[in-house]
């Protein structure tokens, strides 16, 4: 079992420096930046939270949120070295400049990967740290999931065309609304418990994982279908 470390809860905070620095260097309309404008948001969020002690365990929200986001920039730090990123992201990073591909359906692919696949990771990842089972995070985690959807409901209404009756006609219309964030949850959640039950058999666990990550880079590439 790999796990994507972090020295301290408090790396939070350098996870939102790195996005702060990608969001200054990338071209506005980079699929990846608009990704990244999203999930900068998220993760401000989650600080803000965590330093008024809205969350449970504050400490451990954080530190769920660090390693969250640090397989994101793993992600991205791959892609600019010329390497494979995992398959829940290679749709986003292939088509990040596609012209026919609306900024709506990046953020969603972005989510789609980083919920699909990189968050029931960051649960294990975390639970290994902390040396406790999923259970004791699961109402914090409840909580980072509803600052997920909060602005993924905000993201939706900037996003999305309109509005204009004419709006029904438009294939964005309804490939938004093919994917669901709860839904999402709902299933990294359940996939967070099975890969930490199966934490001591390696071979299981990282065949999971795998299938995880090529389901996620599946829904992916439906989502960044050209739309013209």
């Amino acid at each position: 079992m790999t796990t994507t470390r972090t020295p301290a809860a408090a790396d939070l905070h350098h996870v939102a420096e790195r996005m702060r620095a990608l969001d200054a260097a990338l071209p506005e309309r980079d699929g990846v930046a608009v990704f990244n404008r999203v999930y900068l948001a998220v993760t401000e969020e989650i600080a803000r939270r965590g330093s008024l002690g809205l969350f449970q365990d504050p400490s451990a929200a954080s530190e769920l949120g660090a390693r969250f986001g640090l397989r994101y920039l793993t992600a991205v730090d791959a892609a600019a070295a010329g390497r494979r990123p995992p398959a829940c992201w290679r749709p986003l990073f292939q088509q990040r400049r596609h012209p026919g591909v609306r900024p709506l359906q990046f953020a969603l692919a972005g989510i789609n990967a980083h919920v699909g696949h990189d968050l029931a990771l960051a649960v294990v990842d975390t639970c290994t740290g902390l040396g406790r089972g999923p259970e004791a995070l699961e109402r914090d985690f409840e909580r980072v999931g509803d600052v997920l959807g909060a602005l993924e409901e905000r993201i939706r209404e900037d996003l999305m065309p309109g509005p204009d009756l004419l709006d029904v006609a438009d294939p964005l219309t309804h490939l938004a609304g093919t994917w669901s964030l709860e839904r999402a949850r709902d299933a990294a959640w359940a996939a967070s418990r099975v890969l930490w039950g199966l934490r001591h058999t390696e071979e299981l666990y990282g065949e999971f994982a795998e299938r995880l990550d090529e389901g996620a880079g599946l829904v992916g590439r439906f989502l960044l279908t050209p739309l013209g």
